[in-house]
């Protein structure tokens, strides 16, 4: 089980780096040239770099699938354990989408939020 496990997390580190790899230059840089894109707040810039960070931070959420996965492989998977890569995770999320979006795109509140409850959780 442990082996499955191992490959099972190497997979998804494997798609995660293809995603966001293969998805930046053969998708994004391609549809953000379009000048069609929708304004939204005032200009197009705002509708791109959110599909850019909303891209990118689901190759971020299969990195912490990654994580739980190493954890159940080496037995340390206590529930302390996932909330503390469930704080990281949202926190990462929430530094992508605040950086990305300069503050504007306000899910960055929500996934810090989520973060300091989950790292809160993980010292119970």
């Amino acid at each position: 089980m442990t082996i499955a496990l191992l490959i099972a997390t190497s997979l998804v580190v494997l798609v995660c780096i293809a995603h966001s790899y293969l998805g930046e230059r053969y998708l994004l840089k391609r549809l953000l040239k379009r000048t069609d894109l929708p304004k939204v707040m005032g200009s197009s810039e705002f509708a791109a770099s959110t599909l850019r960070f909303a891209w990118h931070i689901t190759s971020i959420a299969w990195l912490g699938f990654a994580a739980v996965l190493a954890l159940l492989a080496f037995g340390s998977a206590t529930p302390q354990a996932i909330s503390m890569v469930i704080g990281i995770t949202f926190f990462l999320h929430g530094a992508v989408a605040l950086i990305a979006s300069r503050g504007k795109h306000f899910s960055w509140i929500a996934f810090f939020a989520i973060t300091l409850l989950a790292l809160y959780a993980s010292q119970a």
